[in-house]
């Protein structure tokens, strides 16, 4: 399978490409997929796994029912940078039963489930042996070298194309393409010494390796081929709306995070399930009574410190929001810092700010002796790896695996640990996303109603991104309503109905929408 998107090459002339950094693996090469396990054991388990899943996304189902005969998506080349789990292979079977040709890459490094990537490659019809699904390129524990090859992978077809339409989470597929596009405009090439952390510098790495062998003008066409995104998490939107505020956005997007039915069962609900869910796999600590922060109070805040709460563990917030931190205070969570959350001796640590270094190397070396530090935001510098790996480089902190995703990094200088030795804190997943790092992240039931949102954004975006222009949009309202009421009898909900006159008086339709769009939930 020829991955070379150069139009212009000519025919016969060689496919592979000098390897990428340090991965073993060429950058414009031959590889019609790359995932761990191919094996029919792992391809049976991820399909099972699906089709229990898919009886749990109701929405999903829905839409292959109303949508599949007429193909809508037909035509469609969508290219999806999005966690690769079991959930995330129903969707990307959702878009294929729809009509679309889909590539995939997960969008961390942690996230992909090795038998969801299997099963989907395999497909529903194919098997082990002779695959016949979507191509996948992810595995669980990538480097970041090797990410940013399955990123390029997964954007290039075989016939030289690229991607008509993009569904992201967190904006690395629509970031490369930007970036890409921005370095050509002025005319420089990317140089990866100026990169300002080491994930910058291997993007640098990759986008001057691309004009290496593909030459100058490789972004600008291969951007103008993409209709529209649909980005699925805050960090991402704020992304895109930094772009429309630049005059630097390329093509169109839809904000699926703030439809109603993503952001408050995805972030809130989802994140109530599945914190501690991956905390106790990791660890397998009591919570109950343990003194825990959330650093950030939005809605995955919500769910984070409602989850901890459950488990009767005391919980406090730290906010800059007034509005997060009084609804925090009305909850019965007192607000405070993390320097007072230090001097009280907190157990446990989760950052869900969307921020950067909420947590610094210099607060670790502050902690109880064994503290639990996790992130549920979207990237891994809320939590101040680089700085961990500066002490290490320097002696001050030893890192020990307990097992993948859970170190121990054990302090060399301090002296708060047990009996007046060194302290030590649990890291879990590096950093990054706890809940796919360390557990399997959502249940189905939550992410049908993220993805059935993310379904619709690209039926929407085939159809009307040229109307758009290049402005970030959401859902409108009675597409959110709709996304509800495919969810609804899952939970046996029998919705009243108003009568005509009661429609009137408060000057809605009589099916709906119901609020208005300022309305907040």
């Amino acid at each position: 399978m020829n991955l070379d998107p150069s139009s212009s090459r000519a025919a016969g002339s060689p496919t592979t490409s000098p390897v990428f950094l340090d991965t073993g693996l060429p950058l414009f090469g031959n590889a019609g997929f790359k995932v761990r396990d191919l094996t029919p054991a792992t391809v049976a388990f991820g399909r099972k796994e699906l089709d229990l899943a898919l009886w749990e996304m109701p929405g999903l189902q829905a839409l292959r029912e109303e949508f599949g005969a007429a193909q809508p998506l037909a035509g469609a080349r969508i290219m999806g940078s999005l966690h690769m789990t079991i959930q995330t292979g129903v969707l990307i079977e959702t878009l294929t039963h729809l009509g679309a040709d889909v590539r995939w890459v997960s969008c961390n490094i942690f996230s992909t489930q090795d038998h969801a990537a299997a099963a989907t490659v395999a497909g529903p019809r194919g098997t082990a042996q002779k695959p016949e699904g979507v191509p996948v390129f992810a595995w669980k524990g990538e480097t970041l070298a090797e990410y940013w090859w399955c990123t390029l992978q997964a954007l290039l077809w075989p016939d030289g194309t690229g991607p008509t339409l993009i569904v992201d989470d967190g904006g690395d597929a629509t970031l490369l393409i930007h970036l890409g596009v921005e370095f050509e405009q002025r005319g420089e090439t990317p140089d990866p010494k100026k990169g300002e952390n080491e994930e910058h510098s291997i993007i640098l790495a990759l986008l001057a390796q691309v004009r290496a062998e593909r030459g100058a003008n490789f972004w600008r066409p291969f951007a103008a081929g993409v209709r529209g995104v649909s980005e699925e998490t805050t960090t991402g939107v704020h992304r895109l709306i930094q772009r429309t505020e630049q005059g630097t956005l390329l093509f169109p997007a839809i904000n699926v995070n703030d439809s109603v039915t993503k952001s408050k069962f995805d972030n809130l609900y989802g994140c109530r399930h599945s914190l501690v869910d991956a905390i106790m796999r990791a660890t397998d600590v009591l919570l109950s009574g343990k003194k825990c922060l959330v650093a950030g109070y939005g809605d995955v805040g919500k769910g984070s410190a409602q989850s901890l709460r459950n488990q009767q563990a005391r919980v406090a917030v730290t906010e800059v929001d007034p509005i997060c931190a009084l609804q925090a205070c009305m909850s019965g969570h007192d607000v405070i810092t993390v320097e007072d959350a230090l001097n009280q001796g907190f157990d446990v640590y989760v950052t869900a700010t969307g921020n950067k270094d909420i947590l610094t190397a210099r607060h670790m070396s502050q902690m109880k002796h064994n503290a639990i530090v996790c992130n549920i935001g979207h990237f891994d510098n809320e939590i101040d790896m680089a700085g961990l790996e500066e002490m290490r480089r320097n002696g001050e902190v030893e890192k020990i695996e307990i097992k993948p995703q859970v170190h121990e990094w054990r302090f060399t200088k301090t002296s708060h640990g047990p009996n007046g030795a060194p302290h030590s804190v649990i890291v879990l997943a590096e950093g990054r996303l706890v809940n796919l790092g360390c557990a399997t992240g959502h249940p189905s039931l939550v992410m049908s109603a993220s993805f059935t949102n993310q379904t619709l954004a690209q039926l929407d975006l085939q159809q009307n991104a040229e109307a758009y222009g290049k402005s970030v949009r959401v859902l409108p309202k009675h597409l959110d309503e709709k996304v509800a009421r495919l969810h609804l009898h899952k939970f046996g909900a029998n919705l009243t109905a108003l009568s005509g006159d009661q429609a009137a008086y408060i000057g809605v339709p009589l099916d709906g929408p119901f609020k208005a769009d300022a309305y907040r939930y």
